[in-house]
């Protein structure tokens, strides 16, 4: 897996302070996308064990109270990226006592194949759908357009 950029402390994708990974490789590539530059899987940098460890680190560090990991991108749920993500989900669930997981895609969540759903799962909320040039909303929080839908995902298991 590539990725973009990681910001160790975020305030703007998901609720209190959070790291955010911006992952490569999305199809989906929606017209007024802001984020045009992680389409392609191969661009940006490669996702490595060491920046798992630091992602992990960080949200452990106790100098920052942070609410948890927010994975956006790109898609996290593209198929060149589920490997490091459900291993990076695993670890965050395991490591990391009380962080929650955002996670943004373009698939909507009734078309998530059994491995995206299995990721799903363990994430807390799901933000899903294409952006939408025509639904863009400025007002709405965590979404470009008024089409994506956010799930708390414990409330559908």
């Amino acid at each position: 897996m590539n990725y973009h950029a990681y910001y160790p402390v975020d305030v703007v994708n998901g609720e209190g302070t959070r790291c955010t990974l911006f992952v490569s490789g999305c199809e989906h590539q929606c017209k007024g996308c802001y984020n045009q530059s992680t389409w392609r899987v191969d661009s940006g940098h490669l996702f490595t064990k060491e920046l798992e460890d630091q992602i992990i680190a960080d949200l452990n560090d106790t100098r920052i109270k942070k609410r948890g990991l927010s994975l956006s991108g790109g898609d996290p749920l593209h198929h060149a990226n589920l490997f490091a993500i459900k291993e990076l989900v695993q670890r965050v669930k395991l490591e990391c006592l009380d962080k929650d997981i955002w996670l943004w895609t373009g698939y909507t969540f009734k078309s998530l194949s059994p491995t995206q759903r299995a990721i799903v799962k363990q994430v807390d909320v799901l933000i899903d759908g294409k952006f939408e040039q025509d639904k863009k909303d400025l007002t709405l929080k965590w979404r470009g357009s008024s089409n994506q839908i956010i799930y708390w995902v414990r409330d559908l298991t």
